[in-house]
């Protein structure tokens, strides 16, 4: 059987298997734990899991898009210019 632990406040610390013979711990459930939670609180009246996480905790943990490196801003660099300098040429042949 899958258990869920959880601390004093009832926040998800960790989980495990157990024989279905063994006695249930006091700070631990067989009530699923959804996918996608990063917080988790489990609600014993309810016997159900919510997500304690706030908007901004979320976001701070999602992965910063790459900075370009050197060598990509310089061949868009480089790409501009040559644009610049062909619409160049063609303006002053017309």
């Amino acid at each position: 059987m899958h258990i869920y632990y959880f601390d004093e406040n009832f926040m998800y610390t960790g989980e495990d298997v157990i024989s279905e013979y063994d006695e249930m711990p006091k700070n631990a459930t067989d009530v699923d734990l959804p996918k996608g939670l990063y917080l988790p609180k489990y609600n014993e009246e309810k016997r159900e899991w919510s997500e304690t996480a706030t908007q901004e905790y979320i976001d701070s943990l999602q992965p910063k898009p790459p900075l370009p490196n050197d060598i990509t801003t310089l061949k868009k660099q480089a790409a501009l210019l040559t644009l610049q300098v062909t619409q160049l040429q063609r303006g002053g042949t017309s």
